[in-house]
């Protein structure tokens, strides 16, 4: 199997091509990816020179390298996307080129290409905040809250449209929040770690009672797995673990594993829109296709903390430039 991965550089996608190289020797990845802020190839060291993995820079925006390059491909993995909240309030034109125009720039070059089966990986923000007693199941209705989840449900129906009219096989997945190794240390737990390790205060936005489901990376690639194998046509599939917390809670967590001082918390203003909690309903993929986390929170954010702790070389590389300027717009004044 030919895997064309755009995004791959990524958190998730550079995960996810790790985990196909590991579980399926006869799998055969090519990773597309833009190279921005976020897309680092030191997230690849370590399947740098595999013989069955394969990097091409390139825009998803850029119609004439994406034909150049996708050809031959039995599946379409779309990783590639602008997802970070905070800069999509900044600067929402950018998630709108990447996450909108570039999908469907994406879904045609994978329709002229004749390309087996694509896969949208989307995100359970496209659901925009949910009340206390509920959760989302695959059939919520989309209601974004921000221009980042906005762009990604945008996304989602230009994927279901292409299957509509035109017959292309897709799967879409919507994964809770992930957490893990090579996360870029703008969002929330590799920040407290880092933040953290270096006697840093945690900037914590509101009162620190935003509830996510936290979800361990390997699991969430082990289900795009399932999708991409076993996942029906046209569906989507909620990834998630039913690991509930506030994210006060969550940096507790991190502070008393590495033995620094919740004094180091400090409360910011809140993020504007920002919604209350994501609760998702994974019943579908379990039971369709047989997926279960196999990391529960507690033994997820352990092998977290001892990466970033094991990694300071990485954390460095990632901090290191814009990424401070932007650390001082977001934090600096609240």
């Amino acid at each position: 199997m030919r895997l064309f991965v755009t995004g791959g550089a990524g958190f998730i996608g550079s995960n996810f091509i790790r985990h196909m190289l590991a579980t399926h020797p006869d799998c055969r990845v090519v990773n597309f990816d833009k190279l921005t802020y976020a897309g680092n190839l030191d997230n690849l060291s370590d399947v740098d020179g595999h013989a069955d993995y394969e990097f091409i820079r390139g825009d998803i925006c850029d119609r004439n390298a994406l034909d150049a390059a996708i050809d031959a491909a039995d599946a379409v993995i779309n990783f590639a996307a602008e997802s970070h909240v905070d800069r999509s309030i900044e600067r929402a034109a950018d998630f709108i080129e990447t996450n909108v125009a570039g999908t469907q720039v994406l879904l045609d070059a994978a329709r002229a290409a004749r390309v087996p089966r694509f896969v949208q990986i989307s995100t359970d923000e496209v659901m925009g905040s949910c009340s206390d007693e509920d959760y989302f199941t695959e059939a919520s209705p989309m209601r974004p809250n921000s221009p980042y989840a906005a762009s990604k449900a945008a996304a989602e129906h230009l994927v279901r449209a292409a299957h509509i009219t035109f017959g292309l096989d897709v799967v879409i997945t919507r994964a809770s929040n992930n957490y893990g190794p090579y996360q870029f240390p703008e969002k929330l737990i590799p920040l407290m770690i880092t933040n953290a390790l270096e006697g840093k205060e945690l900037p914590v936005y509101g009162d620190g009672l935003n509830v996510r489901d936290w979800l361990y990376v390997d699991d969430c690639c082990r289900g795009i797995d399932a999708a991409l194998h076993r996942g029906r046509s046209g569906e989507v599939y909620n990834i998630g673990s039913r690991a509930e917390k506030t994210n006060l809670e969550v940096v507790g967590t991190l502070l008393e594993l590495l033995g620094k001082p919740p004094s180091l918390i400090k409360f910011v203003t809140d993020r504007l829109g920002h919604d209350r909690r994501y609760a998702t309903d994974p019943a579908k993929i379990e039971s369709e296709l047989g997926w279960l986390p196999q990391e529960t929170f507690e033994s997820g954010i352990e092998k977290t903390v001892r990466w970033y702790q094991d990694n300071a070389g990485w954390v460095a590389r990632a901090r290191s430039g814009d990424y401070l300027k932007y650390y001082e717009r977001m934090y600096g004044a609240r």
